[in-house]
């Protein structure tokens, strides 16, 4: 992962990221009682959601500030903290669910991290995710480039957004057969009179801490908003480009 959490604030604030992963687990197909892994679970939200639907489920994540929430808020349900590229588990599941999860681990490890899933799951197991796909966000991406070049530096995001023609042939190496793809546009509303800044503070933070202090940042994160105004606001809302890619693999 290439970020530390405000564990409060996603939850508060940025809840959309667990509601739209509600979708995604309508590609699961098991039997109430299978086992599922929830990987880079977050604050546990989707994992109890999991659990509801009848599944057993075991959350992981790396993030302790984020684990510290999920258990608090659903102590029935195990979590565990682990680095998605690197863990075993006791016994194997029927299905890894991940939401958000991928597009935050690096490209180069991104083999290693299928293969970890891969060998997670039972025989003929199912992997359901959804990160974000090639050009998501791309209007913030780009203003908040400019704003960097403004001010002499080069904007890193680490993320890693992939087309689907990119992806399958990582999960094919890892010993998957791909059943379902789709790549596809999601305007997201968000919250507050500066919802593109406080994206930006929440999932950029990596990427800011290269200014030298937090007025610095907030400076930059408004320049950003600003200039992507006309793009993404519109009947007093603001909005972020999200593009998310889909799939489903056994």
């Amino acid at each position: 992962m290439n970020i530390t959490w405000n564990a409060q604030k996603y939850t508060s604030d940025f809840s959309f990221v667990h509601k739209y992963g509600e979708g995604v687990m309508q590609l699961l197909d098991l039997p109430e009682g299978a086992n599922v892994l929830d990987l880079g679970c977050g604050n546990g939200a989707l994992s109890a959601l999991l659990a509801e639907k009848g599944f057993r489920v075991t959350g992981m994540d790396s993030s302790p500030e984020q684990l510290a929430i999920a258990r608090e808020k659903h102590p029935g349900i195990e979590f565990l903290q682990s680095d998605a590229t690197d863990f075993t588990l006791p016994e194997p599941v029927d299905a890894v669910f991940a939401n958000a999860v991928f597009h935050w681990i690096d490209p180069e490890k991104q083999p290693s991290m299928l293969r970890c899933i891969f060998s997670a799951l039972k025989p003929g197991g199912q992997l359901v995710f959804e990160m974000g796909g090639s050009g998501n966000c791309g209007a913030i991406h780009a203003a908040l480039s400019e704003e960097f070049q403004r001010r002499g530096l080069e904007y890193d995001p680490k993320k890693y957004f992939p087309t689907i023609g990119g992806y399958a042939p990582l999960l094919e190496s890892a010993g998957f057969t791909v059943r379902y793809a789709t790549l596809f546009d999601r305007p997201t509303e968000l919250t507050g009179d500066n919802g593109v800044a406080d994206w930006i503070a929440m999932f950029e933070r990596t990427a800011l801490n290269c200014l030298p202090d937090e007025s610095t940042r907030r400076e930059a994160a408004l320049a950003a908003e600003s200039a992507v105004r006309d793009r993404l606001f519109r009947d007093g809302k603001w909005y972020a480009d999200y593009v998310r890619l889909r799939m489903k693999a056994v």
